[in-house]
């Protein structure tokens, strides 16, 4: 079977040969109007005029056929330049994320009575049990294995081990993490040990000690580690079940562990 469009053009030459015979015939036959050139009048009109609907139905055809060839163009380098436009986008407010939370390490730097070291976070352990990860600082900028980690929000972990140009961090939410530590508005003591589901656990704090949800949870400093006073956490739940010595105090990290990007390794304190 022959397409559309063979057909169409199939029609078109026919008419077209139709047309110039009829009309080479009453040009050599010069007759009066009353007959030869009256027939001919009569018969090429039909032809003529399907003639001339055919090639302005082609003209439209074509013109169509192109300025959608043009517009898919047209839309393809759009959706190109749309792409283009949106991924700049994404690198601007990246960036502008990027220098808001710099800009927050920085003051959290320079009001703190140690020297520091900013450090970007570029791995993180993908176990469940083992709680660490890498930044871009390591023995060529003084980092050394024992300093503590922190981030304006609290204290990160400390170095365990370095590289050159790397370090690896113990997170204090992992189970082998611990930070001499007391609840802020009461003094009772307790070591901070890491625990699941990127939480903590303050533990031998002595059942005597009245202890709340939300009470906040700083560093003792008497752990030879961490400076006095940095943050930790806040207490979320508490467990007097039992007749042990201790109350079991669950405690939520202030550092957000999931979304961790830079911190300050301090140096000196």
């Amino acid at each position: 079977m022959f397409s559309k469009k063979t057909m169409m053009i199939v029609s078109v030459i026919i008419l077209v040969t139709v047309n110039i015979i009829v009309l080479s015939i009453s040009g050599k036959h010069r007759y009066s109007q009353s007959t030869l050139g009256r027939i001919s009048l009569i018969a090429v009109s039909p032809f003529q005029n399907a003639l001339t609907k055919t090639i302005d139905f082609a003209k439209d055809v074509w013109g169509h056929y192109f300025f959608l060839v043009s517009t898919a163009e047209e839309n393809i380098r759009l959706k190109k330049k749309l792409g283009q436009i949106v991924q700049q986008n994404n690198q601007y407010y990246e960036e502008i994320l990027s220098n808001i939370r710099l800009r927050s390490l920085l003051d959290f730097r320079q009001s703190m009575p140690f020297e520091s070291i900013a450090a970007e976070v570029i791995s993180v352990d993908p176990s469940l049990w083992y709680r660490t990860l890498v930044v871009d600082k390591g023995k060529a900028k003084g980092v050394k294995i024992g300093l503590p980690v922190v981030t304006p929000e609290g204290i990160v972990g400390q170095v365990i081990d370095t590289a050159d140009n790397y370090s690896r961090i113990l997170l204090i939410i992992d189970q082998d993490s611990a930070v001499d530590a007391i609840v802020q508005k009461n003094r009772a003591r307790g070591i901070i040990k890491g625990a699941s589901s990127n939480q903590c656990i303050l533990k031998y704090v002595m059942r005597r000690h009245q202890i709340d949800t939300g009470d906040s949870v700083v560093s003792s400093g008497l752990d030879g580690v961490y400076p006095k006073g940095l943050p930790v956490g806040y207490v979320s739940k508490i467990n007097l079940s039992g007749s042990e010595l201790f109350q079991e105090i669950q405690v939520t990290p202030y550092v957000d562990f999931r979304k961790l990007e830079e911190v300050l390794v301090l140096i000196n304190h």
